[in-house]
């Protein structure tokens, strides 16, 4: 079976560095205020979550596969990328063969081919290998538990298989992403000197890393694909967790864009002039469940109770309509939502009914500890709209205690098993995730990836469940794949395996002088048509 698919610091340090008038602001320059507390790492694998991924990956450093965001009107989906095009083995289909693009160069002048593709995938997968990357590989790893080998075919081929068939593998292989051997090299073979001097293939170049306060692109004019190069000569990335740090570097023009604007500045945004854009992506800002034996969670009447429990209409008017809300993995009027016996309406009563069915009551209240985090790739507001769900909660007779921590210390939490240190005693996470294709289901409700193999935190296990997922990761017709899917959510939303609160509308507010960003349906974006006035 063959695929090719075609497509196309805040405060004193920010004002000295941007000036009252803006330093930066020339027509050519962008400049993004994130939510991340960090500069995410410029390494090819950035941190930081998908908000890491969206600014400091894709842009700069390409995947063999990669997101097609070219079309607003509908969910994102793949087109080639450093792959021209890719085949499984229908003799065996853990093999999968990628025919490579030619002609492509790195941002050091060096060369594209099937080496750096196998180095790249030694330095996340081979611990053993002289350029193992700990801290990326950790990242990749979680997004990718398939990989069992690879290898070279000739300059411009590679093999790859897999630890056991995998349709949505392209869905996975996509959050690869390729570095320069040679400008690794050039650092010493040292991981944190290159992140001071990165390449990678993409359609803008890191030309300045200043720890802890900003990283700047140039656009690569010699980028291998010229109907996507850059308009934009520069973009500044500045990291702002607080969102009234924000709207004031907004409103006061020392940024032109900042993502996830406090929902109560919204009308005031628009008033002023600004442009305030939101849009539906896959999303899913849900509480993630340690289910284990032992767990508050681990039976299935509390989380009922507790999906019952919350006012999601409220939180939403709280969002100021900037959110949708959710009672499954996918939307309501998702394709694959299904028809779940469970309509997780506000209905307190049946929360504390559920609840004394499973032994809990006024002499004998559950209590929790959930962690979440002050900012995030994706988590909206998470403070206030967890504390709005804790007094939801209470009302019912769960007791919540919160646990706020900084995002990427939430990240390292998420990819280690619940009990251990990292996780801190947390019976929960809160942490926004991606809900874009059928590989997600798998890497968050499959019991083979319970943490830390993959992205099941809460060590969810249904037999059930597991036996779909099976029968979709070897259905290659999309078709059926998503029938499978479809019957998936219906039996994790009935059996509640996660708290599902709101979808996000992802808004980000920008200047006018902003011209030419067309919002895809996806976590990432693509900036290069974009321009400044």
């Amino acid at each position: 079976m063959k695929f090719s698919l075609k497509g196309a610091v805040a405060g004193l340090l920010l004002g000295t560095m941007l000036g009252s008038g803006g330093a930066w602001a020339d027509g050519g320059t962008l400049r993004i205020a994130m939510t991340a507390a960090d500069v995410p790492t410029t390494t090819g694998m950035p941190n930081n979550g998908f908000e890491g991924m969206r600014f400091l990956g894709y842009t700069v450093f390409e995947p063999l596969i990669d997101w097609d965001l070219s079309d607003p009107s509908k969910p994102a989906d793949l087109r080639p990328g450093l792959a021209e095009s890719w085949e499984v083995d229908p003799a065996d289909q853990t093999r999968w063969t990628f025919h490579l693009r030619r002609g492509v160069k790195f941002h050091d002048g060096s060369d594209f081919n099937a080496d750096a593709v196998i180095w790249n995938l030694d330095r996340f997968f081979d611990d053993k290998s002289p350029q193992f990357d700990a801290n990326g590989s950790a990242i990749t790893r979680g997004r990718n538990p398939l990989m069992k080998s690879w290898k070279k075919i000739d300059d411009y081929t590679v093999e790859i298989d897999t630890k056991y068939p995998a349709s949505y593998f392209p869905y996975i292989i996509c959050y690869t992403l390729i570095a320069s051997p040679a400008a690794f090299a050039a650092a010493g073979n040292d991981w944190a000197k290159f992140a001071q001097a990165p390449a990678g293939t993409g359609p803008f170049r890191i030309t300045k890393v200043t720890p802890r306060v900003s990283v700047e692109l140039a656009r690569n004019d010699a980028y291998w694909n010229p109907a996507r190069v850059p308009k934009l000569d520069k973009v500044v990335l500045l990291p702002m967790p607080e969102a009234t740090t924000r709207l004031a570097a907004l409103r006061s023009g020392q940024v032109d864009w900042i993502e996830v604007p406090p929902p109560d500045a919204i009308p005031s945004l628009k008033s002023a002039g600004f442009n305030v854009v939101t849009g539906v992506y896959p999303h899913d800002w849900p509480w993630e469940w340690d289910v284990s034996e032992g767990s508050p969670f681990h039976d299935v009447r509390v989380r009922q109770a507790a999906n019952y429990a919350i006012d999601r209409d409220g939180l939403v008017q709280m969002l100021n309509g900037t959110a949708i809300p959710a009672k499954g993995w996918y939307t309501p009027d998702h394709p694959l939502f299904g028809h779940p016996k469970n309509d997780y309406t506000y209905d307190p009563d049946k929360a504390r009914a559920l609840l004394k069915e499973a032994g809990y009551g006024p002499d004998h209240p559950l209590k929790a500890k959930i962690l979440t985090s002050t900012s995030g790739s994706g988590q909206m507001q998470p403070v206030q709209m967890n504390e709005f769900i804790q007094q939801n909660l209470a009302e019912v007779g769960i007791d919540i205690d919160l646990e706020t921590t900084e995002w990427g210390t939430l990240l390292v939490a998420l990819r280690n098993a619940p009990g251990s240190a990292p996780t801190m005693g947390a019976n929960a996470i809160n942490v926004s995730f991606a809900t874009s294709d059928p590989s997600w289901l798998a890497k968050f409700f499959h019991s083979k990836n319970k943490a830390p193999v993959s992205s099941n935190w809460g060590q969810y296990s249904n037999p059930e469940v597991d036996a779909v997922l099976d029968k979709m990761e070897l259905e290659f017709d999309p078709a059926r794949r998503d029938a499978y899917a479809r019957q998936v959510n219906e039996l994790i939303t009935d059996d509640a395996a996660w708290l599902y609160v709101v979808h996000d509308m992802n808004p980000r507010a920008m200047t006018k002088k902003v011209k030419g960003f067309r919002p895809a349906q996806s976590w990432f974006q693509d900036l290069t048509s974009v321009s400044m006035e």
